[in-house]
């Protein structure tokens, strides 16, 4: 399965935020500027995790994004799928429906193999992603 570039995004910047010391924060452009990611899309993730519950974002002087309790135990299957959406891989129907739709086993079958992808994930929490040697890289993006 491929992740969209969004989903990527998002995991990187929860990932970066994951290694803050607490009481720590930084900026939207910081972490932007760090990742070498666009302003706007950082935002737009950054949006999307403080809707989902897993950034605080807090406006002013001294404001700045932090990770919340949830977001360093969520699961990253959770997060993905939330992310992601819960689209199937294919889609038998469109402009023009597949010819194959009523013999084919191939879409349940890729459910399946989706359900099994995100399962794997799903053990995984965001706080597990960051205490490996990805730490010292992460704090390294200022």
């Amino acid at each position: 399965m491929r992740l969209t570039k969004f989903t990527d995004l998002a995991l990187r910047v929860t990932m970066r935020l994951a290694v803050l010391e607490p009481g720590a924060s930084l900026t939207t452009r910081q972490v932007a500027d760090a990742m070498a990611i666009p302003y706007n899309h950082t935002a737009k993730a950054i949006a999307r995790l403080q809707h989902l519950g897993v950034v605080e974002a807090r406006r002013g002087r001294g404001g700045g994004l932090e990770l919340t309790d949830f977001g360093r135990t969520a699961s990253i299957g959770w997060l993905v799928r939330e992310l992601e959406g819960e689209e199937e891989v294919v889609t038998c129907e469109g402009e023009i429906p597949c010819p194959l739709r009523a013999v084919c086993s191939l879409r349940g079958a890729l459910r399946v193999a989706q359900q099994a992808f995100y399962a794997s994930l799903d053990p995984i929490t965001v706080d597990q992603l960051t205490s490996s040697s990805s730490r010292p890289v992460l704090l390294s993006l200022s």
